[in-house]
């Protein structure tokens, strides 16, 4: 668990986003006010490595499902002790993978109360294109957002709030590198044939995007944008989100030669790089290179606030989450 300083203002409301990703299950409470920023006051988080856990190729098994239950109770009483008032869930490639994963989320609604919404890959391309846009500002013209993920990559471009186009691709580090990979580390034969898969992909999509113009300001969110950045010299997280940090193709190219002769052991003594990611971490470089070399972009910016952030933006909006009318469950 992880405080952080008190912070809010009066009139606002405290938020919890229940955040159930492939790799991590992610409790964040934030003070927020409508018109200003959201400001995080609480974390609880767990690496579930809920898509580890699909059986028989595309379902939630028992001990995942269970793991889960157990998280979503417990993420349910954090937020009634900090005072959350309304709490908002989603879940993202794992859980929408899963053929049984609604059965699993209506499951854990009948026994904690906690509506968790399945979001899909184009909502959460356009909810984190949201968040990055309130970060940068309009100032930053047409942006193009890159999002690696441990189940998919989300890519999304626009000048306004609401992207002119949202793709997901199913290239997430951790779903690659399961599928991928057979040995630690993998031989050059199985890193060749994911970049060729990986660069196969992402080809489909460029026409679709690129047809709505250069971006001004290139963006990376994800921890595996941020791990690859912080290895290739950028600030440490110690140094706050306000650091200017940047992701060059150049050190991209250079890092994933250099991931792909390290061992998961290895690559989790570099700085920024934890362990429990270090094993994906050579697949998510595959992705990230494969993106910037095919979409033309020299330099990506690291942005700190991503899908959490957005989905907090939108609901102090007061808008419709997707397409759908956001369920909110009551703490």
């Amino acid at each position: 668990m992880e405080p952080f300083p008190a912070g809010g203002s009066v009139g606002g409301m405290r938020l919890g986003v229940l955040d159930v990703g492939s790799n991590t299950v992610h409790l964040l409470v934030m003070d927020a006010h409508q018109g200003a920023r959201p400001l995080p006051a609480y974390s609880h988080k767990e690496e579930l490595r809920l898509a580890e856990h699909l059986v028989d190729g595309d379902r939630l098994g028992e001990e995942g499902a269970a793991r889960l239950g157990a998280f979503v109770r417990e993420a349910a009483r954090i937020a009634e002790d900090k005072g959350v008032e309304d709490l908002i869930a989603f879940a993202t490639s794992a859980v929408r993978d899963a053929v049984n994963g609604e059965d699993v989320l209506a499951q854990i609604k009948a026994d904690t109360r906690v509506d968790i919404q399945v979001l899909s890959g184009d909502d959460e391309a356009r909810l984190t294109f949201l968040a990055v846009r309130r970060w940068f500002g309009w100032s930053s013209g047409r942006l193009l957002v890159a999002d690696i993920g441990g189940g998919s990559l989300e890519i999304a471009s626009g000048i306004d709030e609401e992207p002119d186009v949202a793709v997901s691709l199913p290239l997430g580090a951790g779903r690659l590198t399961r599928d991928w990979f057979t040995a630690d580390p993998p031989g050059p034969e199985e890193v060749r044939a994911l970049r060729r898969h990986v660069r196969t992909e992402i080809a489909r999509t460029v026409g679709t995007i690129a047809r709505y113009g250069r971006p001004d300001h290139a963006v990376a969110t994800s921890k595996t944008f941020r791990q690859l950045a912080r290895i290739a010299g950028a600030a440490s997280s110690d140094e706050g989100p306000y650091v200017r940090r940047v992701l060059t193709h150049e050190d991209v190219v250079e890092w994933t030669a250099r991931l792909a002769t390290m061992p998961a052991a290895r690559r989790a003594e570099l700085p920024g790089v934890s362990a429990g990611r270090a094993a994906q971490l050579l697949a998510g470089a595959v992705v990230a290179d494969a993106a910037m070399d095919l979409f033309e972009l020299p330099v990506l910016e690291i942005c700190p606030w991503a899908l959490r952030e957005g989905v907090i933006l939108r609901r102090l909006d007061g808008l419709p989450m997707g397409r759908s009318r956001w369920p909110i469950s009551k703490v």
